[in-house]
């Protein structure tokens, strides 16, 4: 089969990794991809995924019989639904579906219609508006640009006056028009989780769990980011909070979308916060995230070209569960120095092969090839090096002896990447 996956990211390279090991796929066509998918065996393309024409008219000359959506921005702009009026196979929601990342408000308005357990919210359109709305909180407030901001666009206030600097610069533009409305949240105190479901619209199957870390600093310190490392399994979500997600969380969702008239098709990425009043919803993702995809391809233990075509063409009941290893996958993301401000672009990276043989992957982030054939960064995050192990202490202990062999000197990381989960596994 021919097999065309759009998007450029870390999460991108680990997708074509574990699509390329299908013996399903015959050939894996990425537009754009980076240089770490070319080195894999991916074909690169040039194909802007905006031009709904163009990505059409290049799957029925390819005889592409499954597209694969990665980022979350052709989704919300409708790709999928005009490859499906093409009559090609596609994993990833509609566009209406999609509005479950692409609106914070849409996401709280499902929730209240489906009793889905969740912050206590207030939804402005002014700046006015949003002022007001803080009497309604108590301090630290969480304030959410309404659409889609790379992942940056929310932002913890600990007093009100630092929360109306932050409106102010909101509906000011720092996050465009995803900053035009916002969602001002009650704040929830508990650890946050990552889990992930596939669901072909009727059918929903539990994918996996793991953990990220927003902060770009050490201790959970400095600004948010995309995403500085994640590991997987989250034990903290075991069995019981898993059957707890599903019941009063994803499958509500599911079922609520579907009676819309939008049934939602895909990976639904459910970031939680675990509360001493049980698991609440935080938002949306409608795609995997980044850098959880990673992690959870190095477990993924069934064929992900079957699973995502069944997504695809509703056959979904055919599978009783998402095979997952039962050991522990770690990544560490090596950005480039400025990030997640200007990242320093066209630092100089050798030596991916020594580190890769210290038993890690490393999936290119933001990479480019300079007129010399050197690999350099073209980005903010630029390499997510991942390892997998019996548990998280001997996965984090590969990745970060892998880092070491690197040679990227405008590049830095975080150096407690899994802190929770060692400490877990210490008590143990």
């Amino acid at each position: 089969m021919e097999i065309l996956l759009l998007g450029s990211g870390g999460r991108e390279h680990a997708l074509a990794w574990k699509l390329m090991q299908s013996p399903r796929c015959d050939n894996l066509h990425v537009a754009p991809g980076n240089p770490g998918i070319d080195g894999d065996g991916g074909k690169t393309v040039a194909l802007d995924s905006s031009d709904h024409a163009a990505v059409t008219a290049f799957c029925r000359e390819h005889d592409i019989g499954l597209v694969v959506i990665g980022p979350e921005a052709p989704l919300v702009d409708g790709l999928a639904d005009s490859l499906r009026d093409a009559g090609i196979p596609v994993f990833g929601p509609s566009a209406a579906a999609a509005m479950l990342e692409g609106s914070k408000a849409f996401t709280k308005q499902v929730c209240d219609e489906a009793g889905i357990p969740t912050a206590g919210y207030k939804h402005a359109t002014s700046l006015d508006e949003a002022r007001e709305a803080l009497f309604e909180f108590d301090a630290p407030y969480v304030l959410k640009a309404d659409g889609l901001a790379a992942g940056k666009g929310v932002v913890i206030a600990d007093d009100r006056a630092e929360a109306e600097n932050a409106l102010t610069d909101m509906f000011g533009g720092q996050f465009g028009n995803a900053g035009c409305k916002v969602v001002i949240e009650e704040f929830l105190s508990g650890e946050e989780a990552s889990f992930f479901a596939l669901s072909d619209g009727n059918t929903v199957l539990p994918f996996g769990t793991a953990q990220d870390h927003k902060r770009v600093g050490d201790g959970d310190t400095g600004p948010n980011t995309g995403g500085m490392g994640a590991y997987s399994p989250a034990s903290i979500i075991d069995a019981d909070i898993q059957r707890e997600v599903m019941e009063r969380i994803v499958e509500p969702t599911v079922a609520t979308m579907k009676a819309r008239g939008t049934p939602f098709s895909g990976v639904l990425y459910a970031g939680l916060m675990l509360t001493e009043d049980g698991p609440k919803l935080i938002e949306y993702n409608v795609r995997f995230g980044d850098p959880e995809c990673q992690v959870l391809m190095a477990r993924l233990d069934t064929d992900l070209v079957e699973l995502m075509l069944a997504c695809a063409n509703g056959t979904l009941d055919e599978y009783d569960e998402v095979k997952m290893k039962p050991s522990a996958a770690l990544t560490v993301v090596m950005a480039a120095e400025g990030y997640p401000g200007t990242p320093e672009k066209g630092g100089i990276i050798c030596k991916v092969d020594v580190a890769e043989q210290k038993g890690a992957k490393i999936f290119h982030a933001g990479t480019r090839r300079d007129e010399d054939g050197a690999l350099v960064a073209n980005g903010g995050r630029v390499l997510n090096v991942t390892a997998i192990a019996d548990d998280v202490t001997t996965a984090r202990n590969l990745a970060y002896e892998a880092i070491m062999s690197l040679d990227f000197k405008t590049g830095f990381c975080r150096t407690d990447i899994g802190w929770r989960e060692l400490e877990r596994e210490r008590s143990d």
